[in-house]
């Protein structure tokens, strides 16, 4: 039924799914989506996972969890979170990876507003967890979600971080977002 509402949506609003890579790469890894400036990026993503039956989780603030509503934010892969607190995130998604398989969800700029780098936890998740980097982006000039190019755990564990991060920053490069002011294509 998510297949083929997410193929009905996308069709709707004119959207395609262009593979960057082995649709293999989103069973199990750590998604970065950008550039991240508005929040029709999420369910964009969401309706091109439904689409190729993958499964996906994201973390969220613990109020979306717990509100009236929370009930569909879980059935769309929410994790709640108490962010007044400290967490460590890097070894509660290793937990998550333990368990089951999935693409965690990471959005490094941390807000849909400009900012002058990322936030690297995701690098030290897909570290911690054994899991690839897989890049996701919505270019909204072309109405295209991108999915699938990998860094292996192999590159994660034997590349420099900058290295990796010029790889990251090459590829978002031509992608255009929703809000194109919002977003610094410079990430570290």
């Amino acid at each position: 039924m998510k297949k083929l509402l997410g193929k009905l949506a996308l069709k709707i609003l004119g959207w395609k799914i262009v593979l960057d890579g082995d649709v293999k790469n989103l069973d199990r890894c750590i998604l970065v989506v950008a550039p991240h400036t508005a929040n029709i990026e999420y369910i964009l993503g969401n309706f091109a996972y439904w689409v190729l039956g993958k499964p996906l989780k994201i973390i969220i603030k613990d109020q979306h969890t717990k509100a009236w509503y929370g009930f569909i934010v879980k059935a769309l892969g929410g994790i709640g979170i108490d962010r007044s607190q400290r967490n460590d995130l890097v070894n509660f998604v290793d937990r998550q990876f333990k368990r089951e398989d999935f693409s965690l969800v990471i959005t490094p700029e941390g807000t849909r507003s400009r900012v002058e780098k990322w936030k690297k936890g995701f690098y030290y998740m897909a570290l911690k967890s054994k899991v690839p980097i897989v890049l996701g982006a919505g270019d909204f000039s072309k109405k295209e979600i991108h999915l699938g190019k990998a860094i292996s755990v192999h590159d994660l564990q034997t590349r420099t971080f900058e290295d990796i991060m010029a790889e990251l920053e090459e590829y978002y490069r031509p992608i255009v977002p929703a809000v194109p002011e919002n977003w610094n294509p410079k990430i570290y």
